[in-house]
């Protein structure tokens, strides 16, 4: 059995989110304005009636989930493959400071490559850990039941191309969900693929 829908929830607004650094795994707590979104956004996740809630080991993560589990009152468990990809050397850097440093690197990235020689985590690598804690999870649980899982954004955009059936490594069609907004999916077997995609990058002003 499965949990009939999961919800795939983006942490709130982070100072880097707001200066445009790249955050990987560094572990940057959520700004004053990511709590009050994430506020926001708990009270209407809350309406679809969670019975489990999954996060991220990230502060980031870990503190938005708990805006749902204090309405909620479910308990939060953690899992580090929920992490969010891991950028290597970028990390901590803008877009510009990147590209000043490592242009061909930078560029490789931006079309969709994997430049190993600055330490990025593959993204195919990236969604099958993702997908894989999300099939676990969504699998100890029945049809009724509601899994919120809350992550990051390159992270569940590659982890929802694998749950859909497609390649992580060579498809792209699917962008990084904005701060505090959400992506459901509903259990789709016996057909394939497992999960069929009911909203992406859903959030409240």
């Amino acid at each position: 059995m499965t949990a009939g829908t999961v919800l795939l929830w983006r942490h709130g607004l982070t100072e880097y989110n707001l200066n445009g650094r790249m955050q990987g795994q560094v572990d940057i707590p959520l700004g004053l304005s990511g709590l009050a979104h994430a506020a926001r956004a708990a009270a209407v996740l809350a309406e679809h009636e969670p019975t489990a809630i999954l996060s991220s080991d990230l502060s980031r993560a870990r503190t938005t989930a708990d805006t749902l589990a204090d309405l909620t009152g479910l308990e939060v468990r953690t899992d580090a493959r929920l992490r969010e990809r891991s950028f290597g050397r970028f990390e901590g850097m803008t877009r510009d400071e990147i590209d000043e440093r490592w242009p061909a690197e930078f560029a490789a990235w931006r079309r969709g490559e994997d430049p190993a020689d600055v330490g990025i985590e593959p993204r195919a690598a990236v969604a099958d850990r993702v997908a894989t804690c999300v099939n676990e999870t969504a699998g100890a649980l029945e049809w009724e039941d509601v899994l919120v899982v809350v992550g990051h954004g390159a992270a569940i955009a590659a982890g929802v191309t694998l749950l859909l059936g497609l390649p992580p490594d060579g498809w792209h069609g699917l962008s990084s969900m904005d701060n505090c907004h959400w992506t459901r999916l509903r259990a789709n077997a016996p057909r394939h693929p497992e999960w069929l995609l009911a909203a992406y990058n859903v959030g409240v002003l």
